[in-house]
């Protein structure tokens, strides 16, 4: 019998982190929709208060890099606890803010509290789960990234419309206090190294931060048509100059806050550069389709995101699948056979209009959220299947910093491909048509095809260990 209680455990760390993560998420995700009640009530306009925006994903890119060592520190389910509480004050002090300073620096402060909650908390299921439940936690724990995107502008548009764009934020308080109760009790308790922690990697810390933010700040700049489109890819350039030389001289510092040894091991790898790309197309679905559907088919914002919602009961629907599929079929496989219907339905969508029948619409984005799901939780399963255990916060960091910066560049993508279609077709920016949308989805579905050249290099055997599934005795 306790075998059988202990096989639950990680399970249920991971509806634990999973509730973290679609909090954090939704949240993001909810406040797009309030910027024009935010902006009435500080008196300012929307591009000013995109700096809210701006400043929380600026405050992720900085502090995501140093979780991992402040996890061994002070101890996982310690900080984990302590990033949702400091994720409670910060949110009640947004609803609360009075004028655009406010906010921008609460919003900095929720930030650094996100920081700490995604990568610890995904720390938290590793260090709970063995390698053969790793394809059943990290199907849990991928869901919020899947599903907070598509709800997060329904629920943020019903608050701000019938409440106030305030309780967006005070919606995380009683989320958050559950939460914590939660944690406490089901992650087992590690040691929190007091006496001789390893040394603090303050050059790392400063390379890595200014390189991420200046990605993070590039990529927010794309999906600004007044800015020349020149300045976001000089940035972009200088920061991944500086993520070189903060790779380079983490090999030369005995405890790095950032260790890109890891990259050596094969299957994590090809996850972190190939399926990085796979990230981005998965990214970049959530912001071309609600836009073409109110840009290009006229849809009011809650018409698009009732169709939207399509996409999510197919990521809700392939998640009793995903497991299974691992379980029967090479990573190999079904990363490039499902890659391939992602792709293809990328390009079916580049050909619905606003005469399409709703029932297609409805069954593209049905599919197309399955594939998703599909594609990445397969994806963060394999990432960790054959990392030992000792190196397990590093490859933990480092994924979750390429994570951030796959979803920003989706979203770069998306807008530098409308951006040069509306130059082509129109000689301007910031004019869309179902013509610039379908080019868009063209480029993305072909970036979509190329790249699964990438895992041809898996071999058939990658991540055995996490296929495998072994069957415990109650009597053991």
């Amino acid at each position: 019998m306790t075998q059988t209680t202990s096989s639950k455990r990680p399970i249920t760390v991971s509806l634990v982190v999973a509730i973290a993560f679609f909090m954090q998420f939704l949240d993001t995700t909810a406040v797009n929709t309030a910027l024009p009640a935010m902006a009435e009530s500080f008196g300012t306009d929307v591009v000013r208060l995109s700096t809210g925006v701006t400043s929380y994903m600026i405050a992720l890119a900085i502090f995501i890099p140093a979780s991992g060592w402040i996890a061994d520190r002070f101890g996982t389910r310690n900080v984990f606890c302590a990033a949702i509480a400091f994720f409670i004050f910060s949110s009640i002090l947004c609803g609360t803010s009075q004028s655009l300073l406010q906010f921008v620096i609460y919003r900095v402060m929720q930030g650094m509290a996100g920081a700490m909650m995604s990568p610890v908390g995904r720390l938290a299921v590793l260090k709970t789960a063995s390698k053969e439940d790793l394809p059943t936690v990290m199907n849990y724990i991928t869901m919020p990234a899947l599903v907070a995107p598509i709800v997060g502008p329904l629920i943020g548009g019903y608050l701000t419309t019938y409440w106030s764009w305030r309780w967006i934020f005070y919606l995380n308080v009683p989320i958050s206090i559950v939460c914590i109760l939660a944690a406490w009790h089901y992650i087992p308790k590690d040691r929190a190294d007091f006496t001789t922690p390893p040394r603090f990697d303050f050059r790392g810390f400063i390379l890595s931060g200014l390189s991420l933010t200046g990605f993070m700040f590039g990529v927010e700049l794309f999906s600004k048509p007044a800015v020349a489109l020149w300045i976001p890819f000089v940035l972009i350039f200088v920061s991944f100059v500086l993520l070189r030389i903060n790779v380079k001289d983490s090999a030369r510092v005995r405890t790095p806050l950032i260790d890109y040894a890891i990259m050596k091991i094969k299957t994590y790898r090809i996850t972190i550069l190939v399926g990085s790309v796979s990230r981005m197309l998965i990214g970049v679905f959530p912001y071309l389709m609600p836009l073409m559907l109110q840009e290009g088919f006229g849809l009011s914002p809650f018409k698009a995101g009732s169709l939207f919602l399509a996409t999510m009961v197919g990521n809700l629907t392939m998640k009793s699948a995903t497991v299974w599929i691992i379980r029967h079929y090479p990573f190999r496989r079904v990363l490039i056979v499902n890659g391939i219907l992602t792709a293809l339905f990328l390009f079916i969508t580049a050909w619905l209009t606003p005469d399409t029948p709703v029932w297609m619409i409805l069954l593209v984005l049905f599919v197309t959220g399955m594939s998703r799901s599909l594609q990445f939780s397969t994806l963060t399963a394999l990432a960790f299947a054959d990392i030992p255990p000792h190196q397990m916060t590093s490859a933990n960091t480092l994924y979750s910093t390429i994570q951030q910066m796959s979803i920003g560049m989706g979203v770069a993508i998306g807008a530098v491909a409308l951006h040069f279609s509306s130059l082509l077709h129109h000689g301007t920016l910031g004019h869309f048509t179902v013509f610039d949308f379908r080019l868009s989805f063209i480029v993305v579905a072909i970036i979509g095809i190329v790249h699964l050249i990438g895992y041809t290099r898996l071999p058939l055997h990658a991540g055995m260990s996490v296929r495998i599934k072994k069957h415990h005795n109650l009597g053991d």
